[in-house]
């Protein structure tokens, strides 16, 4: 019994150092970017984008390192459910969130390649290198897209990124303290879910789908509750899409990388496919009520009821992978 209180400790600890050490590695790294002249739309849309993916990353370079892949493999299809399940239907609760157009000409069809492209690498159960590598190299390209759509397109919705000032050698050693206690955290979580998992008898994919998944997507929820509290939930949908993207890129590559990686074939047949349901679905409501608000000279928002049914359909989930 000590062993399964230690375990959660470390499941805990793990989840407050990844949270506090990922802003401060990305204040670090925004800083002394800016410092070097980079534009504040430029940060937000490499270091900052990547930043809110940190912890997935990181968690999951440290599972795969470990031997546990699935528990990687995971926390990237967890995290993308939660973030959809999770974060974006507890702010449309909160308050209805408004869709813009650049969100469905732009990243939405990516997040819907990306999505169709991790399905056609995991319909056989396997995560090749080079399948892996396919993945992350797709991401220097797509965020250098951004940057110069963004750049020709910027619309007046789309804020910049705020960046608190520093010199470069207080940005120098947020950026080195924030990157080893993620690293350190990553660890510790790492450790504490594999040892819980034995304990219960579950297998650690079912714990990253789960604890891990939602534990790294708590900055992301505690980010959009606040800002729907504050009204300023205007870029809750084009996180949450962008984080989504980073997440089949930057986090489930890593394992296939360092694979190559043999899965259990519910990684397909119930998560793969839960997730890329409640994307779609995501995609076809958005579009919908965009469709419908344009004909009428209105905003469309993603409102409450369809808050409720993403979050009904997530807890949902969650529940079946214990008891089914």
């Amino acid at each position: 019994m000590p062993d399964i209180w230690i375990a959660w400790g470390a499941i805990l600890l793990g989840f407050v150092g990844l949270v506090w050490s990922a802003d401060r590695f990305v204040e670090g790294s925004a800083a002394f970017a800016e410092n070097l002249g980079l534009s504040k739309l430029v940060i937000g849309l490499t270091i900052v984008s990547l930043g809110t993916s940190a912890p997935e990353i990181v968690v999951s370079v440290s599972a795969s390192l470990k031997d546990e892949g699935q528990l990687a493999i995971g926390n990237a299809l967890g995290s993308n459910l939660a973030n959809i399940g999770m974060v974006l239907a507890a702010t449309a609760l909160i308050s209805p969130i408004p869709i813009f157009r650049h969100i469905l000409t732009q990243e939405l069809p990516i997040l819907l390649v990306v999505t169709a492209l991790a399905g056609l690498f995991l319909f056989d159960a396997k995560l090749e290198v080079y399948e892996g590598i396919i993945l992350a190299a797709t991401v220097v390209p797509l965020i250098s897209w951004m940057i110069i759509s963004k750049k020709n397109h910027h619309s007046p919705e789309e804020e910049e990124t705020e960046i608190e000032s520093m010199p470069n050698s207080k940005a120098i050693m947020w950026f080195v303290i924030g990157l080893a206690l993620l690293i350190g955290s990553s660890e510790v979580l790492v450790w504490g879910a594999t040892t819980a998992a034995t304990h219960f008898g579950v297998s650690p994919l079912i714990i990253g789908l789960t604890i891990v998944a939602i534990g790294t997507s708590l900055p992301e929820l505690a980010a959009s509750v606040m800002s729907a509290i504050r009204g300023h939930h205007d870029i809750a949908l084009g996180n949450v899409v962008g984080s989504n993207i980073f997440n089949i890129l930057a986090v489930m590559s890593v394992p296939g990388i360092l694979g190559p990686l043999s899965m259990d074939t519910e990684v397909f047949n119930r998560d793969y496919l839960a997730m890329a349901a409640i994307t779609v679905f995501l995609a076809v409501v958005l579009i919908i009520d965009y469709t419908i608000a344009s004909k009428k000279h209105g905003s469309g928002k993603l409102g409450r009821i369809i808050g409720a049914l993403l979050l009904a359909a997530y807890v949902t989930y969650c529940v079946s992978l214990f008891t089914v």
